[in-house]
């Protein structure tokens, strides 16, 4: 199944380019050029080296960045910027609202530029947006920069989705997936920690401590960005810290996993309304954007929920860490387990389960206990506990839903397109988990939990219907009733539209 499945591995500068171009003459190198697999497993390190590595940084600057008002709200800035009702809520809206927009045309720009370029020049720019929250003296200050750095932030997750897409195979992807999207995880303890630290700094300069988190942490993105524009990998063709021949060996390697038929290179109006029409593309959109709310209201709104449970804001910041420490092993777990076993709807339900199970611990947890008063519903221990499984269950699923469904896309063009509309209307999820949790619901959150468990069902049941529609089009495939398909002009340009192309569960 492998040599049919998804994975077209090198990308152009233009839309004519094909994966040909890199075995060009210009390389000077012969056929004969196979590595062993102990070679195979070196040249894959020194790939891991220059693209999670780096990626890795970033996008915990990314994230940090991104939810870093969650932390520093509980350390005066509500007060210092005379915010009230819901304009917390509106700060954190209109980043989600960029991000969405320039989510598509950013991936788009990155299949034409190199990726090292583009992916750091975005990073260096949301550095200085990011400092700049840290001297915003008002609400319409706070949501000018907070839109702002959502357009630049905006075509780095899907960008690093493609990227990684087109140098890694199918069932080796996932694992290195899930030790970028840790970065993400590990994003909740980092910001906690620096705003711990940081609010130490309170008063120097005459800036108070939360401005100086918010300074530090966009002056920490413009520096990693001086640092991954050397570092960072371009495309499999312009690696240049891969000789040669070990260029050609790897393309021929990826191009091997996809299987040689199954390509979509070419930007055209038959390629677009192709990959537009496309169900799955939609479906996997629904599926991480049902997720992602849980996603983003753990992230956004942990400090606030550890604040309910007694904790002061300090010691809701140094709590919520282990919280995402744990939720980062199982991260790294699922990924090993879900490439070992080829698999990846199973661990999409285990973690929706997971997380449900902690969702609705804290719907029935009872009254919020009163601080010095007697115990009250349920005891504070079982109430953190579902924190736990809140973000570990999240953490299964929310990665696997992304490399699913870009094992299920095939060609450049489709996976960036494809990659970039999941990305994007699953941000929507931002934009719902900072309605959710308004005040009103405040302090016990009951209608943002039942929501948010709502939303996870739903996932669950787009992600079945996912797994039996790419199983029935398999067997379609078996019987030979997509064939015809190789009758039509544009036969090489199908994707996994392919008659030879087969998904996996």
């Amino acid at each position: 199944m492998a040599e049919k499945d998804t994975h077209t591995n090198v990308t152009e500068k233009d839309d004519t380019r094909v994966a040909a171009s890199t075995f060009s003459s210009q390389d000077d190198v012969s056929d004969n050029n196979d590595f062993d697999v102990k070679e195979e497993k070196r040249i894959l390190r020194k790939i891991d080296l220059h693209l999670i590595v780096p990626l890795w940084f970033l996008f915990m600057s990314s994230f940090v960045s991104r939810i870093n008002l969650g932390n520093v709200r509980l350390l005066g800035l509500e007060r210092d910027l005379h915010l009230k009702g819901n304009d917390f809520n509106i700060a954190l809206q209109v980043f989600f609202a960029t991000y969405i927009v320039f989510d598509i045309p950013a991936n788009l720009l990155l299949k034409r530029s190199r990726p090292s370029f583009f992916i750091s020049g975005m990073a260096f720019c949301w550095g200085i947006v990011a400092m700049s929250q840290g001297f915003t003296i008002n609400l319409g200050g706070l949501t000018a920069v907070r839109a702002l750095l959502g357009t630049c932030e905006s075509g780095f997750t899907p960008g690093a989705v493609y990227l990684m897409s087109m140098w890694y195979q199918k069932h080796e992807f996932q694992f290195r997936f899930n030790i970028f999207w840790s970065a993400g995880i590990l994003a909740g303890a980092i910001s906690g920690l620096m705003a711990y630290g940081l609010v130490n700094m309170n008063t120097l300069a005459g800036l108070a401590g939360w401005r100086w988190v918010l300074i530090i942490e966009g002056l920490t993105a413009c520096t990693l960005s001086l640092i991954t524009v050397w570092v960072l990998a371009d495309w499999p063709h312009q690696a240049k810290f891969l000789t040669a021949a070990e260029r050609q060996f790897w393309s021929k390697r990826t191009l091997n996993d996809l299987g040689g038929h199954a390509k979509m290179d070419k930007l055209t109006k038959a390629t677009i309304l192709r990959t537009i029409k496309d169900w799955k593309i939609w479906c996997g959109a629904l599926m991480y954007m049902s997720v992602g709310t849980s996603g983003y209201s753990s992230s956004l709104f942990m400090p606030s929920i550890l604040a309910t449970l007694g904790y002061s804001g300090v010691q809701a910041q140094v709590q919520s860490i282990p919280i995402w420490v744990v939720a980062t092993v199982v991260c790294f777990c699922v990924g090993v387990l879900s490439d070992r076993v080829k698999h990846r709807y199973g661990f999409i339900i285990a973690g929706l389960t997971l997380a449900t199970i902690g969702y609705a611990i804290l719907l029935g947890q009872g009254p919020l206990p009163k601080p010095g008063g007697p115990p009250m519903g349920l005891p504070v221990r079982v109430r953190y506990f579902a924190l736990y499984a809140i973000t570990s269950g999240t953490y299964i699923a929310q990665p696997v839903v992304i490399v699913w469904l870009s094992n299920c896309l095939a060609g450049s063009t489709k996976r960036s397109i494809g990659s970039a509309i999941q990305i994007c209307f699953g941000n929507f999820s931002g934009i719902i988990a900072s309605n959710v949790f308004s005040p009103r619901a405040a302090p016990r959150n009951i209608g943002p939990y039942a929501t948010i468990i709502g939303l996870l069902c739903l996932c669950g049941i787009l992600s079945t219907c996912f797994a039996i529609g790419i199983v029935a089009e398999n067997k379609r495939r078996d019987r030979g009733e997509r064939d015809y398909l190789l009758q039509f002009s544009e036969a090489d340009q199908l994707g996994d539209d392919h008659p030879t192309f087969r998904f996996s569960v």
